[in-house]
């Protein structure tokens, strides 16, 4: 099973972090985003969109994060750790169904971007990133006041996507201080057997 990864990157860390999580063995293979190695004719076979993460399994080809997490987890949980990170009832599946949606959207429109002006110089407007972020975490904030995890009582797939560009967001110059219950969020996360941190992240 091969990885290809940028070191900095969220997205390819939600797939790290889960790969780790099932101790599935793996390679990682980088690719620069700076030497646009993303762009290159081998990766744009791997992936028309060129980008990453991007993951091969045998004749397997998967590309984007949360469709990455929800191979892997449906693949490679097992009957039992299955079902835990991504239900197969319809109700269970539709609700992490729903974050993974979040993660996509209000998520990488908001702290995911603000990061990326700030890091990468990426030419998006900070200022709507920062508004958009902080409307999120609203959002999680009073949802993780009453609950210890996204969905289901239990964590899934859903923390694993929405996880890493949330607690980077202080890199878009968005304060996490007033979240008080995402940050303990945070924290659990940190604390599952098989948690794996990148620059910028605690554990």
């Amino acid at each position: 099973m091969k990885l290809y990864d940028a070191a900095l990157s969220g997205n390819c860390h939600k797939v790290r972090m889960l790969l780790s999580m099932l101790a599935l063995e793996h390679e990682i293979v980088p690719v620069s985003l700076p030497d646009m190695e993303h762009k290159t004719a081998v990766h744009l076979a791997r992936n028309p969109l060129g980008t990453v993460p991007v993951l091969e399994d045998g004749d397997t080809v998967i590309y984007d994060s949360q469709a990455i997490l929800v191979y892997l987890a449906r693949k490679y949980g097992g009957e039992h750790s299955g079902e835990q990170w991504l239900p197969s009832d319809a109700a269970g599946l539709a609700k992490v169904t729903q974050w993974l949606s979040f993660a996509t959207n209000e998520i990488w429109n908001g702290p995911a971007l603000a990061r990326a002006v700030m890091l990468f110089k990426r030419d998006v407007n900070l200022t709507q990133a920062q508004a958009s972020a902080r409307s999120s975490f609203t959002i999680m904030d009073d949802w993780l006041d009453k609950h210890d995890w996204l969905t289901l009582g239990r964590p899934t797939i859903a923390d694993i996507a929405c996880y890493p560009y949330s607690a980077l967001a202080e890199a878009g110059e968005i304060s996490l201080a007033p979240y008080g219950a995402l940050n303990a969020w945070f924290k659990r996360i940190e604390a599952l057997p098989g948690y794996v941190s990148m620059p910028g992240l605690g554990g």
